[in-house]
């Protein structure tokens, strides 16, 4: 699977499929039974759901704040965890 392949396929995953992969990648690479370059495609493929995950983590976060705003009608303050 190319890489402009893999970053479509994840475009409509859901968090739970993706973490679910993402789990099954992290036993096969600890497995150690995998080549070299069978575990750097997989762990290539690991980054992609890693940011996947993190990306719908951060839009669920979101949705979370804006209907805590509208429910309390005032706005709180978001924090930016990235931020160092």
């Amino acid at each position: 699977m190319s890489k402009s392949e893999n970053k479509l396929d994840l475009k409509n995953m859901s968090f739970e499929k993706a973490l679910d992969e993402l789990e099954k990648i992290v036993e096969k690479l600890e497995s150690g039974e995998t080549d070299l370059d069978g575990s750097i495609d997989a762990y290539e493929r690991g980054i992609l759901l890693k940011k996947h995950c993190e990306d719908k983590l951060k839009q669920a976060e979101l949705r979370v704040k804006k209907i805590e705003a509208r429910a309390d009608g005032i706005v709180e303050k978001v924090v930016d965890l990235d931020s160092d």
